[in-house]
């Protein structure tokens, strides 16, 4: 019986996978800041599920969390780095800490507990960790720059992981949600305190999206639990996993956009090389 640990369960599709994989009869570790958000999810299931309360900016509580799943459970098959949340400035109207309290939670508390849960899975060959990103890395939206870089830090990361871990049993994946009915464009986002009047037209309108986004998302998390769940139980798992048919058309057109500039600017690109011998002949003929 395979068993999962979850991170953010108190909303969305963290919440829609701890209930699908408890439903399903595999161990479960859920975890959530607030332990009040997650505890119905765990009733009438003592022995698979394990509810613990945990903020994934701190790393000795993660220690602490991944110790007692594998006391009770004896390993981690299975991690989930679900917990982040959204935020939206401009560049210039971030501050300082805003942004590190970002990165802490959007990329640091994924490498935090991956490397908590890396040696249980080293020991036993076997292992999958889906890092949950965004369809936001593409589309790099003024006034999403900041959230698109956690994102975008934690994807990159992923896939050295990949390489750095196929080798002994432990799969890596770079998960992409599209927009999906969850509170992400509710209560969980965040803003900057300063909006500058220049960017109204640009970072500002990103701002504005959130009030008529919300509850209005094509995304349905609980079809994305189990989409995460047939991933994680497939024996050829992809290295990048888009969820939602905008995630697909999105992703599509930032690769034929990207295509376009590098054909484009082609000859620049290779222009900046040293001259070998070879390319001197070939002018010379």
């Amino acid at each position: 019986m395979p068993t999962w640990l979850i991170t953010g369960c108190s909303t969305g599709i963290g919440r829609a996978l701890a209930e699908t994989v408890v439903e399903r009869g595999y161990n479960a570790i859920i975890t959530a800041r607030d332990i009040s958000t997650v505890r119905s999810i765990a009733v009438g299931h003592p022995k698979s599920a394990l509810v613990e309360a945990l903020d994934v900016t701190d790393s000795s509580r993660i220690r602490e969390v991944v110790q007692h799943a594998e006391e009770q459970f004896g390993g981690i098959d299975v991690l989930v780095n679900n917990a982040g949340y959204g935020y939206r400035a401009a560049t210039e109207e971030a501050p300082d800490e805003d942004v590190q309290r970002l990165f802490s939670t959007n990329f640091m508390g994924p490498v935090h507990l991956i490397r908590a849960v890396l040696p249980g899975m080293r020991a036993r060959r076997s292992g999958t960790i889906f890092n949950v990103s965004s369809i936001g890395v593409r589309l790099m939206m003024a006034g999403g720059g900041y959230y698109a870089a956690s994102k975008a830090a934690l994807e990159a990361m992923t896939g050295s992981l990949r390489k750095e871990v196929g080798p002994l049993g432990i799969r890596a994946i770079t998960v992409e949600p599209g927009g999906f009915r969850t509170d992400f464009a509710g209560r969980s986002l965040q803003q900057s305190p300063t909006a500058i009047d220049d960017y109204a037209n640009t970072a500002g309108l990103r701002r504005k999206e959130n009030e008529h986004a919300h509850g209005t998302q094509p995304g349905d998390p609980r079809l994305a639990a189990a989409a995460l769940i047939r991933v994680a139980e497939s024996q050829d798992p992809p290295g990048l996993l888009l969820l939602g048919q905008d995630a697909l058309a999105e992703f599509a057109l930032r690769r034929a956009t990207d295509d376009a500039d590098v054909t484009a600017w082609r000859d620049v690109s290779a222009s900046t090389d040293f001259e070998t011998q070879s390319s001197k002949d070939h002018a010379a003929v």
